[in-house]
């Protein structure tokens, strides 16, 4: 069944991109799995988002299930990654290539989405020319040449704090509007750009919370 989607809103609240983007993470791994439909019930299961909600959220984007069948799984990725406008390819420029950035490289949890760590940089002279991969690690100095060459839409930083927000200062520099902060630094930024700071411990405070409440 070929999804009816409607037009879309010019920018969606920060409410159902969240959402949208678990039911992506859902749906990706239920994809690699090999399932061809899902319920909105297994996706609440999944998710922790209540099954109304979600039919109502993807309602509001057009006819994507059907009564007693569920959700087909490849549609719904496909349109799911069209709303939230991530269809396609998003290259990545990793900062680190220690253990933290080695891993980040090597894991699929990028790739699953369209992005591709295409260049990586690191201040070890020791570690610059080495392969991560298929990808050899530059010299920081080559960013703003590699930005344009390789099409680089975000920058990851997997480095110690006090090394991050003057690489933050040279991807600004560099055009580069989104940066995944992986280490504890709060980064200064224009306006513009968009930082997202990934950290376990928050994200445990926050799980804790929820248990003891």
């Amino acid at each position: 069944m070929t999804p009816d989607v409607m037009t879309q809103p010019e920018r969606l609240s920060l409410g159902v991109a969240a959402r949208l983007a678990r039911y992506l993470q859902v749906l990706t791994q239920a994809k690699k799995e090999g399932k061809e439909t899902i319920s909105s019930q297994e996706l609440s299961e999944w998710t922790h988002v209540n099954s109304t909600q979600i039919r109502r959220d993807l309602s509001g984007f057009g006819k994507f299930g059907k009564r007693g069948v569920g959700y087909n799984v490849d549609s719904l990725v496909s349109q799911i990654r069209k709303i939230l406008r991530t269809a396609g390819q998003h290259n990545i420029a990793l900062f680190g290539a220690g253990h933290l950035g080695r891993a980040i490289a090597s894991s699929h949890i990028f790739a699953d989405h369209g992005f591709t760590v295409v260049a990586i940089f690191d201040n070890d002279p020791e570690k610059i020319g080495e392969k991560v991969g298929t990808v050899t690690v530059r010299a920081i100095e080559d960013l703003k040449q590699a930005v344009e060459d390789e099409d680089i839409v975000v920058g990851v930083l997997a480095v110690p704090g006090g090394s991050a927000q003057q690489l933050a200062d040279r991807l600004v520099d560099a055009g580069v509007k989104i940066i995944f902060n992986y280490s504890e630094a709060l980064l200064q930024v224009p306006p513009e750009v968009t930082v997202h700071t990934s950290s376990p411990a928050v994200d445990l405070l926050y799980a804790l919370y929820f248990y003891l409440t």
